[in-house]
């Protein structure tokens, strides 16, 4: 219609939240929930039509808790073949400080976690595709990703680690272009792009108080400590790549696909250091009392991944599933250092300085095929056989060599077999099953799947048309017997849910929940300490229940008010005993057509056993006005 204007339709959520004073720690509080007090904008979701085709044809808009550790924003616009664009927006506010967590200071009653964080990160998304719905699509994107903020880190020296305050930032930008083929039976998308990236770090620790760091012994009869530093660095990288895809129906009875993809990243770390105190290099047995250290590096990595896979129906009930990928790492880099110290014993006046020069390599070659058969013995059971063979080799070298780890190798060698089952024996009632079991002659990490028997099973009921019921269970049991691993691992699930919609929820409708969890986890190690064998052991035995009641109230005036009711919690018992309730109350009271009351009741509880001191309580009540278009 001439000079109609756009229309505009959606709703908006404003609401004010009040937070009781937290009970407890407020540091772990702010760890897990890290919500307060205020004006928020919980909910806009909003979308403008055009039907004058000016600039767009649609534009969708949509954003959420702003105000709040988790905002989000997205934004759709699009015009009939020429261009789709969108764009989305977060920004996470990251609080990390549990005290029981990396704080060897906790038996002398000082808690401090040194490895804690205060940050903001901010990450960015934006794409746009010109002349969508045509077989040639060209498109350009850009992705950033940035943090900054400040904790508390571990300087770490011989002998001795001292906690210091740190600040922290860093930057990644993701530059990419390309072009789509959509054919009618193919589709091909080649594309290049660029990464730039800095982080930059640095410590700062007056003169005012000595830090003993977290050994109180004396080392020889002396104590060890830090009277002031000063440390940062700077890294800087590049990074270059290619890649390029394909899918296609080659025939009636055989799909296609491919992927490869080039990068060739390159970065530079440079590091300065200056810090004072009684300090020690320990392989000389040299005590000082400042340093100077520098170090600068630089190195290369080219990557190349490839990936290909057809699927084949040689016959009316039977699919043949192949695939192959290969990934190939090799990281080359450099290191110069040097060092002064100053006061050492025995010659306090004379500075001693020493400079070196290191070299190192790392190549990892991982390779994985795979083959699965499915046949349709029936129409309502399926049947799947499969066989994954992983392989893969690793090399690293340090020159000239330096400790126990100058050289190593290692080789990946694994078979896996997999089988699966589907069966609907009517159309209410679903089972199905899945298992893998493999064998290992080597593996990269001690913690890596090695020998490991892994299964699935779900099944769907369908009581009646208001109920639903359904069951999962999963199991992983993972040994690796090699000498100085010994690892033994055990994780099992079972979980039950159902959906109850009497009527087709107009008065009520319930949802639940309860899933059982079990750890075991047994591994040696090596105490750093003493270097003696040590063994961890780890058990964890979890219970979770959600439930949640929706009400629908009598209406009044051709409004409808609702109430919610339930929560969920979680309680453990094991190596750390824990648990979390959080139930929520929540009431929706239309006032007119357009505009709506809600208010929100949630109780936070978190207890441990072992650390009552990490355990909290807070309450939070929100209220605010939705208004609809």
């Amino acid at each position: 219609m001439p000079g109609a204007e756009p229309a505009i339709s959606g709703s908006v959520d404003v609401g004010y939240r009040w937070r009781t004073g937290v009970g407890g720690s407020s540091d772990a509080y702010n760890s897990i929930v890290n919500l307060d007090s205020g004006l928020r904008l919980l909910g806009l979701d909003f979308t403008i039509s055009d039907p004058k085709h000016r600039l767009f044809d649609r534009l969708d808009v949509r954003a959420y808790n702003w105000g709040d550790p988790y905002a989000t924003f997205h934004l759709d616009a699009k015009k009939a073949k020429l261009y789709d664009f969108s764009a989305d927006f977060r920004d996470i506010a990251y609080f990390n400080f549990l005290p029981s967590y990396a704080d060897p200071l906790l038996g002398r009653g000082i808690v401090l976690d040194e490895q804690s964080f205060n940050t903001h990160r901010k990450l960015g998304s934006f794409m746009l595709d010109l002349l969508p719905g045509n077989w040639f699509i060209p498109y350009l994107a850009y992705d950033l990703s940035s943090q900054s903020g400040n904790g508390t880190t571990a300087f770490v020296s011989d002998v001795d680690t001292f906690p210091v305050p740190n600040t922290m930032s860093d930057l990644t930008n993701l530059f990419r272009g390309g072009v789509r083929f959509e054919l009618r039976r193919a589709h091909a998308t080649i594309e290049a792009g660029g990464t730039t990236f800095k982080n930059d770090q640095k410590v700062y620790s007056g003169s005012n108080t000595l830090n003993y760091g977290n050994v109180t012994n004396l080392y020889f009869g002396q104590s060890i400590d830090l009277t002031s530093l000063l440390a940062a660095y700077g890294v800087r990288g590049t990074s270059v790549y290619a890649k390029g895809l394909f899918t296609a129906n080659a025939t009636s009875w055989m799909d296609l696909y491919g992927q490869f993809l080039f990068s060739e990243p390159r970065s530079t770390v440079n590091y300065q250091q200056y810090d004072t105190g009684n300090l020690v290099v320990q392989n000389q047995l040299l005590f000082y009392n400042s340093q100077q250290y520098m170090v600068s590096s630089a190195a290369q990595m080219p990557h190349t991944s490839a990936s290909a896979g057809a699927e084949i129906r040689p016959f009316h009930r039977v699919r043949i599933l192949q695939s192959w990928l290969t990934d190939r790492l090799h990281d080359s880099g450099s290191a110069n250092t040097n060092q002064v110290l100053t006061g050492v014993a025995g010659s306090p006046g004379l500075p001693q300085q020493t400079a070196s020069l290191l070299a190192s390599s790392l190549a990892t070659n991982y390779n994985r095929e795979e083959a699965d058969l499915f046949y349709d013995l029936t129409s309502r059971l399926t049947l799947r056989g499969g066989y994954r063979y992983v392989w893969g080799d690793a090399q690293d070298l340090v020159l000239p060599p330096e400790g126990l780890a100058s050289a190593d190798q290692g080789k990946l060698r694994q078979n896996v077999g997999i089988g699966a089952v589907a069966y609907h024996p009517t159309q209410k009632i679903s089972i199905s099953a899945e298992a893998e079991v493999a064998s290992s002659g080597g593996a990269y990490f001690r913690t890596s799947l090695y020998n490991y028997q892994k299964i699935r099973a779900q099944a769907r009921y369908q009581v009646l048309t208001s109920l639903h019921l359904s069951a999962d269970f999963s199991a992983l049991n993972n040994q690796n017997p090699t000498p100085g691993a010994h690892f033994d691992y055990l994780a099992q699930q079972e979980s039950l849910s159902l959906q109850w919609s009497p009527g087709g929820g107009k008065l009520w409708n319930f949802e639940g929940s309860y899933s059982r969890f079990t750890v075991r986890s047994d591994i040696s190690y090596l105490a750093p300490q003493t270097e003696a064998p040590q063994q961890s052991f780890y058990r964890d035995n979890s219970h979770a229940v959600t439930a949640l009641f929706n009400i629908n109230l009598p209406h009044y005036a051709g409004l409808a008010p609702k109430i919610s009711a339930g929560g969920s919690f979680f309680i453990s018992s094991g190596s750390n005993p824990g648990s979390y309730y959080q139930p929520l109350a929540k009431v929706f009271l239309p006032l007119t057509k357009n505009l709506n009351w809600f208010t929100e009741w949630r109780y936070y509880g978190y207890g441990e056993v072992f650390y009552l001191y990490q355990g909290f309580r807070a309450q939070l009540v929100t209220t605010g006005l939705r208004w609809t278009r």
